[in-house]
């Protein structure tokens, strides 16, 4: 199975906040990905938290994760689920986290406990890291 890991997951693994541990078995021993959108958004907080340049590059490289380039097919499949995840408000990361994963037939991993509300809608798998509260 491969995975696709939203900027959430990766940040709790950059963070070593609860869950990361199932996100560095994930990217040790799975097939994973980032979208580059999400890709993005992990630069921006690392970069709001500080980081320089050089610092946020080395830290996201040492990731070792394939990210996607944001192409055509993920753009439109990401606007097509505006209708479907507006009611959770997710953003434009989010959704082409998810579009990518559908794409790729993919698991997503995230640490947004709302995202499991739409597993079965989008008919995907979802999995958030979080230990339940």
């Amino acid at each position: 199975m491969s995975y696709v890991l939203d900027a959430s997951a990766v940040l709790t693994l950059l963070k070593r906040e609860p869950g990361h541990e199932r996100v560095a078995a994930l990217v040790a021993g799975s097939e994973c990905f980032v979208g580059a959108v999400n890709w993005a958004e992990t630069a921006s907080k690392l970069a709001d938290s500080g980081g320089t340049a050089p610092a946020v590059m080395a830290t996201l490289t040492s990731l070792a994760i394939d990210v996607i380039a944001f192409d055509t097919a993920q753009a439109v499949e990401a606007g097509l689920l505006r209708p479907l995840t507006r009611h959770l408000g997710l953003s434009l990361g989010d959704r082409a986290c998810l579009a990518l994963a559908r794409l790729k037939n993919a698991k997503v991993v995230t640490a947004d406990r709302p995202w499991l509300q739409l597993a079965m809608p989008l008919d995907l798998d979802i999995e958030c890291i979080r230990p339940t509260p």
